[in-house]
């Protein structure tokens, strides 16, 4: 049997509705041309010798956001500027001399060219259908060329926002099929970050490391207590006065990769479990979308296993 014979792999269209012409609506606010992010060891002279960099190549500022943490002596920056007629290539070649000086992991990021997204579901669509109405009125600035799931549950959701729906069912027989083939839509349409709206599988230690860094996963991290099924009828029944979730980045070690946001609502002895369960997908789907736009604006970088988070 050739691996092709063990995945189903399905693109599903339907007819786009014309109520839902996602993209018509957008419209976004004229932001910065680039955005320059770095990490170096902390010592003096790093911000005058950045924003001297970008004076004389006659940038313009728009924001500036520093950080320096004692306990590892490492410096963090984000500066959001305008320069005209300057392209990326040569804005990081020519930023290589003070990079070099002082050590800089840097990198920039031309703000004219959106992250594409690939969104992967199971069965519970909260999060997926609140990520593509902040797409489709501009609140998010990302691209979304497609949608993976290994149930068929939201192809119509997906085809009311006209984003392509590939269908790749999932069992241990097959898993390392339907990996390979979502490693091929990755490279395929140039994806740069993975979103695992409420996706259900586990994924394999290989495809963590290949994809280090560039998948964000949402849980109810804040029921540490009530793994496995049915988290919230384990926390009715054992009385929580807070709920929450957190979203962080997808690491081989499950559910323990690096920060990014989290957020909690009380809640009290009067709610039934259903009631949890719903207020637990509200706080999922901003906690998510919250994280995928702090990654999409690049304000996050990494300290050590820490992140650090420009607002």
């Amino acid at each position: 049997m050739t691996e092709a014979t063990l995945i189903e792999h399905r693109t599903i269209r339907a007819e786009r509705p014309a109520a839902a012409a996602a993209g018509d609506s957008k419209s976004h606010s004229q932001g910065p041309d680039f955005v320059l992010t770095f990490s170096c060891p902390d010592r003096i002279g790093i911000v005058h010798a950045v924003s001297g960099f970008l004076s004389s190549h006659g940038c313009n500022i728009r924001d500036s956001a520093q950080f320096s943490d004692p306990s590892v002596g490492t410096f963090f920056m984000r500066v959001s500027f305008d320069a005209p007629g300057v392209s990326q290539a040569d804005m990081q070649s020519e930023f290589e001399e003070v990079a070099s000086r002082f050590g800089m992991n840097s990198q920039f990021h031309d703000c004219k060219s959106k992250p594409r997204l690939l969104v992967m579901v199971s069965k519970a669509g909260h999060c997926l259908n609140d990520l593509l109405f902040r797409y489709a009125t501009g609140t998010l600035a990302v691209e979304i060329p497609l949608i993976v799931s290994n149930h068929r549950d939201f192809y119509r959701l997906a085809a009311s926002y006209d984003i392509p729906f590939h269908h790749l069912p999932i069992s241990s027989e097959t898993k390392a099929a339907q990996e390979s083939k979502l490693l091929e839509l990755v490279e395929q349409e140039q994806i740069d970050l993975v979103v695992l709206a409420r996706y259900m599988q586990v994924l394999s230690d290989n495809l963590c490391q290949k994809m280090s860094g560039r998948i964000i996963n949402i849980h109810h991290s804040f029921l540490p207590s009530f793994k496995g099924a049915r988290p919230y009828h384990q926390a009715h029944a054992r009385g929580v006065k807070l709920i929450g979730a957190t979203a962080h980045y997808v690491t081989a070690d499950l559910d323990e990769g690096p920060i990014i946001e989290q957020d909690v609502l009380r809640v009290d002895h009067g709610l039934t479990p259903d009631e949890l369960s719903s207020i637990g997908r509200d706080v999922e789907a901003w906690v998510l979308a919250r994280a995928v736009k702090l990654h999409a604006e690049h304000r996050i970088l990494m300290n050590g296993h820490r992140t650090v988070i420009f607002r």
